[in-house]
């Protein structure tokens, strides 16, 4: 339990008991995410800045900008590769594509990739059952937000801006745990209040579908 500015305990965000880097897999991406890897983390949201300031700002196109890296990159290796023999300087290798990238990585990273999207679908289909109708609204709400938030911004922009809430969100929250808490604990508890009159003046008359019945 997390201790409020107030002096009161409070349930932690999302009901979670472990600390923040054990519930991000307690690993190197959770490092990163919370910032543990300062050079890491600040190599990622630099790459992701100077990305969407490229692409989004500056109006380069992806291939373009590739059919430029690969011209440099050719240009320097050509350079550097006759000019080796004259200043006896070493001949440029080529990492291995193994060690760059292993089979078994690729791997993992789709098997993982499809059981988060096989659980997606499953929850959806539950929701859209009926078999908790509070939650299908709520889903159906939030759906619709999101689509509003998605038709303000380019997908880039958007994505961009899923890249930045990762990197600091969590470590924001890390750091100001207690407060947030005490926030979402209260809006929590306000909602939870209005859709308990919702509940029963106008959610109860509404016919569940087969899969409610079925549960």
């Amino acid at each position: 339990m997390a201790t409020t500015m107030h002096g009161h305990s409070a349930p932690r965000l999302f009901g979670r008991e472990r600390t923040l880097h054990a519930a991000l897999g307690g690993r190197r991406a959770a490092d990163i995410i919370l910032w543990r890897d300062k050079r890491a983390s600040a190599a990622i949201l630099a790459a992701a800045t100077a990305a969407w300031g490229l692409f989004e700002v500056a109006e380069f196109h992806f291939l373009t900008l590739v059919c430029y890296a690969a011209m440099i990159g050719m240009l320097v290796f050509f350079i550097w590769s006759n000019a080796s023999s004259f200043f006896n300087l070493p001949v440029p290798r080529v990492p291995d594509p193994e060690t760059l990238l292993s089979e078994r990585a690729t791997r993992q990273a789709i098997q993982g990739a499809h059981r988060r999207l096989s659980r997606l679908v499953e929850t959806l289909y539950d929701i859209a059952c009926g078999k908790d109708i509070k939650m299908f609204i709520l889903t159906v709400f939030s759906l619709y937000i999101a689509s509003v938030i998605a038709d303000c911004f380019s997908s880039l922009t958007l994505l961009y801006l899923v890249v930045l809430g990762a990197m600091t969100l969590p470590a924001l929250y890390e750091r100001y745990d207690s407060e947030v808490d005490h926030l979402v604990a209260r809006g929590v508890h306000d909602l939870r209040t209005h859709f308990a009159g919702m509940d029963s003046g106008v959610l109860r008359k509404i016919p569940r579908g087969a899969g409610a019945a079925a549960k």
